[in-house]
Parts: structure tokens; sequence; C-alpha cells
């Protein structure tokens, strides 16, 4: 059964210490025929259940049933003893024959959570600017130091009359003049990379996983590796392996014509 406050165990003690005070002995608990000929109000005695609590349940059935209903009284003990009492109309009790409110057994914790659950949130000031903060200060302090110990010369000046062969574009864009060798310009150009910044774009809204573990985000990580994989391999193929005429060459035979 479930656990009765400790309130109200201690409340129904005293209130049956008041009645065994007030009648001078204890009513012993009552078994087999003894038990059935009880009233309510006895039942109630031999209970555990407070007095304001029963008294407040009879004024709700008698208010339900629109009848008032009166305060049996034992009738006067015989001459071969025994009392005999007028039972009322059995009313409906619960596990035991208490009748008890839901509310007085269900313990407080059980009906209403206080605890906040935990969210997976952080503010973005000062959480996250910080630590951006903090890393574009070391990002900077290395590119300072960095330029202090080694140098960066530049090339020539440029001669209109003399085009170098090969004529390469920077770095980042030889992945692009890569593929001017293999398609029409209008597909190297625009076609696929306008498909693969419409796919990049595409992938959030594709790929609702909130997790930022790699394993439980397949789809995302399999296309941003594949499209950085295509244009790395486009971009080596570029630097090192295309010579005089932007035409394919082993670096280890003909020379590397790369600079940065």
């Amino acid at each position: 059964m479930t656990e009765i406050p400790e309130h109200l165990l201690k409340r129904a003690k005293e209130a049956k210490e008041r009645a065994a005070a007030s009648s001078g002995d204890a009513a012993p608990a009552a078994s087999g025929a003894d038990a059935a000929a009880q009233t309510p109000e006895q039942a109630a005695a031999a209970s555990k259940i407070p007095q304001h609590l029963l008294d407040r349940a009879k004024a709700a059935r008698s208010a339900s049933a629109g009848t008032a209903v009166e305060a049996a009284a034992p009738a006067a003990a015989t001459a071969a003893g025994g009392a005999v009492a007028t039972a009322a109309p059995n009313a409906p009790t619960g596990p035991g024959g208490h009748t008890q409110r839901l509310l007085t057994v269900v313990k407080s914790g059980s009906i209403q959570d206080v605890k906040s659950a935990p969210v997976d949130k952080v503010h973005v000031w000062p959480h996250l600017l910080v630590v951006e903060f903090v890393a574009a200060l070391a990002v900077t302090a290395f590119l300072l130091i960095f330029s202090i110990f080694v140098n960066a010369p530049l090339l020539e000046l440029a001669d209109f009359n003399a085009t170098p062969n090969p004529s390469k574009a920077p770095w980042y864009f030889l992945g692009l003049q890569e593929l001017l060798t293999m398609f029409h310009p209008m597909v190297a150009g625009v076609t696929l990379p306008g498909f693969a910044l419409i796919l990049l774009i595409l992938a959030p809204y594709i790929d609702k996983n909130p997790s930022n573990k790699p394993e439980k985000r397949k789809f995302a990580i399999s296309i941003m590796t594949v499209h950085l994989m295509f244009w790395t391999v486009l971009v080596m193929i570029g630097s090192f392996f295309r010579g005089p005429g932007f035409n394919f060459v082993f670096p280890w035979e003909a020379g590397l014509f790369f600079e940065l």
C-alpha cells in the first residue's frame, strides 16, 4: 500500500490517544463476526485515519446523496453482554476498509516535479563569443610570429609581353582551372560549382540531426568529405602535375611548375 505521510500518522495517533483517555479503556481490535457488526465510527476508531478526514468524507457523501447522515449511536448493552449496534448504510471504502482521499496517500514528489530538465544549449554571450575571440587572438599571434621568421618574397614585375608558361591561377582556384581542361566552360565554371554549392546549402535541411558527433551525422560528414576530397585532388593535379601548356607531366621527371 502507498505510504501515508508522517504528519497524518502523527495526527491520527494523537486523536486515538485523546479518544482512549476520554473513554477510559482501549477498544480491542475486532475480528471475524465482531468486525462485521462494527459501525463505520468504530471501524474509523480502530483505523489510523484522522477524524477530520472522516468527517469531511461523510459530509461529501451526504451532500452527494442529498440526505442528511445521522451519527449512529451504539445500543445499550444487554444482560447477556455484547453490544449490538444499528449499522449505517455501507459506505464505499478502499483497500483495508480505509476511506481516506487519494491526495492523503500520494507523495507530493509523484504529483509535481520541480526539477528542471537539462538542456543542451549555451548562451552566445559570453560562452561562444569569448571562445571565438580567444581563438582569433591565438591565430593572429601565430601569423605575426610566423611572418617575423619566414619571408614571403614576391615575384618580379609582370611583363605583358611575356606570358609565363604555364600560367596558373592561385592555388585555391587551381581546382576550377583543372575542371576547365576536362569540361566545357559552362559546365566547369557554372554547372558543377553551382550544383556543389546548392548541395552544401541544402545539407542542414536534409540532415536535421542536432548532434555534433560525427558518427551520428553520416550524411553531412559524407557530403563534406566528398566535396573536400574532390577539390583537394583537383588542386593537387593542377599544382604538381601540370607543366608547360598546362599539359600533364610527372613532377619527378619534368620538374615542379608551381610557385606560391
